[in-house]
């Protein structure tokens, strides 16, 4: 693809690393942004490097967060007794947009995969350990929910997972199988979503 300049080469180049973005429609994205007025541009400029420099992730559940600990884990509307582990962010946007659950979440940031290197320790399930075994006046856990992908990697995390909270006696479920096989949450629709969230079963790790 030829240039006619440097800097739209530059802009097209990254905005073209953005995930589902070829260079043709990068290349419409900058011509765009070169007929809107210049505060327009300086506006999404600052959003994006706002977005990267002053996010935070929540310190208990590790969802984003504008505060040390986000505003799901700080409802006093939430049932605190219910934990929903999910793999990534978009999970736990996918789930409360099904508006079928109420509990608080607790991001994993990826699943066990041998493959690709990534063990128990890279993943933040310590810290949901942590947040069973810590039994406080009306915030006891009585039920996680493994809401991980229908995946060999998803159902190897949930097998640790069960066995690491086994002597808590918490009881542990997981969410129905309407979701297909080797599906994402976060491209699951709603209506599927949201019912294997409401029949979510028992899980097994014997």
């Amino acid at each position: 693809m030829n240039f006619p300049s440097k800097l739209i080469e530059d802009a097209v180049t990254e905005i073209s690393r953005l995930p589902g973005i070829g260079k043709k429609t990068a290349l419409r994205l900058a011509l765009h942004l070169l007929k809107q007025k210049e505060a327009v541009t300086e506006s999404l400029s600052q959003s994006i490097t706002k977005l990267r420099t002053e996010i935070k992730y929540c310190s208990v559940c590790h969802n984003i967060s504008d505060t040390e600990v986000c505003g799901i884990c700080t409802s006093m509307r939430r049932d605190k007794s219910t934990i929903c582990v999910v793999e990534e962010i978009p999970d736990v946007l996918a789930i409360e947009n099904t508006s079928q659950y109420n509990g608080l979440y607790h991001v994993l940031g990826g699943v066990i995969s041998p493959i690709q290197g990534i063990g128990p320790d890279e993943l933040k399930i310590d810290s949901l350990i942590n947040r069973v075994a810590k039994v406080s006046s009306g915030d006891k856990v009585d039920e996680v929910i493994l809401a991980l992908p229908a995946t060999m990697e998803g159902d190897t995390t949930s097998f640790y997972i069960t066995r690491k909270l086994k002597e808590y006696g918490v009881k542990v479920s997981t969410i129905a199988r309407g979701i297909p096989i080797g599906g994402e949450l976060e491209y699951t629709d709603e209506v599927t979503l949201g019912r294997s969230i409401l029949t979510r079963v028992k899980y097994s790790a014997d």
